[in-house]
């Protein structure tokens, strides 16, 4: 891997971490307190910065079936991002989340990690 495939291995590792912390903290408050708000906003701003930064590096395609996955990850990511900021400045932080809403969190973030997975398994196969 050249250096910056690594950088953005590193910094989708960090927003795994950031992302992680935030979905925790939701689906166990069922609320969304302003550290939820702090963890996914920076996990959706490490996703997109790794997400350069792989196809900046990466000598295949960008439109590959990971490449395809890994994006309709962020996008469901980003979807949720705005969901959760639109929800927070609506109603704030004393009202639980729609259910709607807390099972979206979790399907986007599910379907994030699979595609976190995939794409570190790629990698550890070559």
């Amino acid at each position: 891997m050249n250096t910056i495939s690594i950088i953005g291995a590193t910094v989708v590792t960090l927003a795994l971490i950031s992302y992680s912390i935030g979905v925790i903290a939701e689906q166990k408050k069922k609320r969304i307190v302003k550290s939820v708000l702090l963890f996914i906003t920076v996990g959706i701003i490490l996703d997109v910065t790794a997400t350069i930064c792989m196809i900046i590096g990466s000598t295949n395609s960008p439109f590959t079936l990971h490449g395809f996955l890994g994006y309709s990850a962020l996008v469901a990511m980003l979807i949720d991002v705005i969901l959760i900021w639109g929800f927070y400045q609506k109603k704030g932080s004393e009202i639980d989340v729609p259910k709607k809403l807390h099972r979206y969190t979790l399907y986007a973030y599910l379907w994030w990690v699979i595609a976190y997975i995939t794409g570190s398994l790629l990698v550890a196969l070559k």
